[in-house]
């Protein structure tokens, strides 16, 4: 038995949870364990309460999502009968004719959170390991173990959506003002026994044993589903979740239509339809796709399976050189993690400049209540603004963050390079030039490594650690610890022209140029885009990279004699050549680009853009369109795996997820393929290709996974 059963002199049962595994989970010894801990309750002579509580540092982890992406078509009623059986435990657990209390001691997310709503009340240890919520949404899941209907019921619809529609994860102090606990203790020892004391206070309270929700006469807070409000709700709600959505995620869209129907509908029927929901979502592509990369993947990469075994390392002090855009934003990430920072540039004023920008951010958070004065004082002094190179003595790290340019690179390399500590690794932010190259200039080459950072630094979440030929362990074992030190997301790639992330999506700008060239209109590239779930049309996209920089990064590339290495680049040069050269179209912040911008933040067509290249009698099926574009990133993500650019799938789900916002309900720009079927792909990829040119030729991994595809199927 893996949940320990105490009864007290009081009569109160204090029931903790102690699986067999690192957590406590959903799964089969939870249902049996579960199942007989109920039955030995409800037999239970002298009972006054009851208490759940974890031996675990979390509270109740949730579902086993291995047994949710193994579900298929075949298995769905056995899932069914799985998830049935477990809300009939539930249900007779808040049935009792005693209070029964949750006491949280860890994370309740998901099913976690779902078990402490079948309690009568809710008491939470204050502490910052403590989160509450339900995320299965983030999975292309719902919450299937009641948490849909039970949180509508008790928060009511509106109150309630934010956490079943976006998964928001709260604080204990937070879920209390959401109304989703109801008592926070801030000693752990106290949180049994203050859910005890609960117990016997209410011992006299005929209500404290009974759900709100089966109270006779009770109300849903807000309203129920004639209200007026609630109608308003509805309308408003649906089409902003079309909106944000695009139609590509089922889940959001069957969690809003449960919620909705619990209103009108009594508990039991409607988690009967909680459960068809849930059971529905699991055999869809997308819930398979999110789970195998949002969860297991990702854990794969936190885990540090991409890390070399060696000791780990901490940063004390990293010095940035450069301070714009890039610059400014590994300094403020840096110190907001502890770091001491030199923030280095030409002149003092430039070097200035870019500490204003932490400061800017802090105040934000001041503002908001986030940050203390005082802690936006205490992180301010971490950055020290200079213009001389003698400050960067003794730092651990240096993080090159300069212009494009493998010569300025060079240059810099060589005349910063000693100051680093005895042991020191030197870092280049760049987001093409090859790795090997750059660390021609260093003395220590297998100190060097590439940290490519994203822009706005402080909001990307990921960072694509590049190893060069000579690149060692401990350089990458440094870049990767500090990535995690500063609560970022680290992918490990090796050297290559554009590494992973941009050399993949450039496919999607190139494509959308392309698109352009053959005379379909700019705004239905750009939709054609956001259709497939980009987060921004292509045009749109290299009117904020900027077109100016595209030009002289491929002037540089033009040098190093690899301007065409990774396919043919002359349309995408003559659509350039002829927007910023010919016409001074250099991209949004270089006097517009294909779009023109209003001060008020309007965007509308360049009308010389049309007169360029739209032709009327153009019309491509969409079908088509959105697979180009789609299809172009999958291809390159393929060719990067099977070329050794990428070291794990993982990494390239991951970094093209983080990195370059491809589409969410896809996984990962590999992880697409294996729900989309390889035989299928190729198929398709070949359509494409006789349509549309070799660039849609299917990439040789592709074809022998589909072969791998036909004989399991023989």
């Amino acid at each position: 038995m893996t949940m320990h059963y105490d009864k007290d002199g009081d009569g109160i049962v204090t029931i903790t949870m102690d699986m067999s595994g690192p957590v406590n989970a959903m799964n089969d010894e939870f249902r049996q364990d579960f199942g007989e801990v109920v039955d030995k309750l409800g037999a239970e002579e002298g009972l006054t309460g009851v208490v759940i509580a974890s031996a675990k540092k979390v509270f109740f982890a949730g579902g086993d999502l291995n047994e949710l992406i193994a579900v298929t078509p075949d298995r769905v009623e056995e899932f069914m009968q799985g998830i049935t059986r477990i809300k009939n435990m539930m249900r007779r657990l808040e049935k009792l004719p005693v209070p029964v209390v949750a006491a949280i001691n860890g994370a309740a997310l998901g099913g976690g959170y779902e078990l402490t709503l079948a309690c009568n009340h809710r008491i939470a240890y204050n502490h910052r390991s403590v989160q509450i919520g339900l995320p299965e949404v983030t999975l292309g899941l719902l919450p299937g173990g009641g948490g849909v209907v039970r949180l509508t019921k008790l928060l009511g619809l509106q109150a309630a959506l934010p956490f079943l529609l976006e998964g928001k994860r709260v604080d204990p102090v937070k879920a209390l003002d959401a109304g989703m606990i109801h008592d926070l203790v801030t000693d752990l020892e106290q949180l049994v026994p203050q859910a005890k004391a609960w117990i016997l206070e209410n011992r006299d309270n005929p209500d404290a044993a009974v759900q709100p929700w089966d109270r006779k006469g009770y109300k849903i807070p807000g309203g129920g589903a004639t209200s007026p409000a609630i109608q308003q709700a509805i309308t408003g709600g649906t089409a902003m979740l079309m909106q944000k959505t695009r139609g590509l995620l089922p889940a959001p869209e069957k969690i809003l239509d449960i919620a909705v129907q619990a209103l009108s509908l009594d508990l039991e029927t409607a988690l009967k339809i909680e459960s068809r929901g849930l059971a529905a979502l699991t055999l869809t592509p997308q819930a398979k796709n999110m789970i195998s990369t949002f969860f297991f993947g990702l854990n794969k990469i936190n885990s540090g399976a991409s890390r070399p075994d060696v000791p780990k390392q901490k940063t004390s002090k990293v010095g940035v050189l450069g301070a714009g855009m890039m610059g400014q934003g590994i300094a403020y990430v840096s110190a907001m993690a502890g770091i001491d920072v030199v923030l280095k540039d030409m002149t003092q004023e430039a070097a200035e400049k870019g500490k204003a920008y932490t400061a800017k951010l802090l105040d934000k958070r001041v503002e908001r209540g986030r940050t203390t004065p005082e802690q936006r004082d205490e992180i301010l002094g971490r950055i020290l603004a200079t213009n001389k190179d003698e400050d960067l003595a003794g730092c651990d790290l240096i993080i090159e963050a300069v212009f494009e340019n493998m010569e300025l690179k060079h240059n810099v390399t060589r005349q910063l390079e000693g100051y680093l500590a005895e042991g020191g690794t030197w870092g280049s932010n760049t987001s093409t030039l090859p790795i090997t190259q750059l660390a021609e200039a260093s003395s220590k080459p297998e100190n060097f490594v590439g940290i490519h950072f994203f822009s706005p630094v402080d909001k990307m979440p990921l960072v694509e650690i590049i190893v060069g030929e000579k690149t060692s362990d401990e350089a990458l074992a440094k870049a990767f610890d500090y990535t995690q030190q500063i609560k970022k997301t680290p992918i490990v790639v090796n050297d290559s022209l554009g590494f992973f992330t941009s050399r993949t999506f450039g496919t999607y700008l190139d494509e959308g140029v392309r698109l352009l060239h053959e005379g379909v209109h700019p705004v239905l590239i750009d939709n054609m885009g956001k259709a497939i779930g980009m987060p921004v049309g292509s045009l749109q996209v290299y009117d904020e990279v900027s077109m100016e920089l595209s030009r002289k990064a491929q002037a540089t590339w033009r040098e190093m004699g690899v301007e065409d290495k990774w396919g043919d680049g002359t349309i995408l040069r003559e659509v350039v050549d002829t927007m910023v050269v010919k016409n001074g179209r250099g991209g949004r912040h270089h006097g517009g680009g294909f779009y023109e911008y209003g001060d008020d933040g309007s965007r509308k067509v360049w009308p010389g853009l049309l007169d360029l290249y739209y032709r009327s009698d153009v019309c491509l099926p969409e079908d088509d369109m959105k697979d180009r574009l789609l299809f172009r990133q999958v291809i390159e993500a393929l060719k990067c795996l099977e070329t050794g650019v990428l070291r794990s799938e993982e990494d390239g789900n991951i970094g093209s997820i983080m990195g370059i916002g491809a589409p969410v309900w896809t996984g990962g720009l590999i992880q697409f393929v294996s729900t989309y079927g390889y035989d299928r792909f190729v198929a398709r990829c070949r359509e494409l290709a006789a349509a549309y040119g070799d660039r849609f030729d299917p990439p040789q991994i592709a074809v022998e996974r589909a072969s791998q595809e036909q004989s399991r199927a023989a």
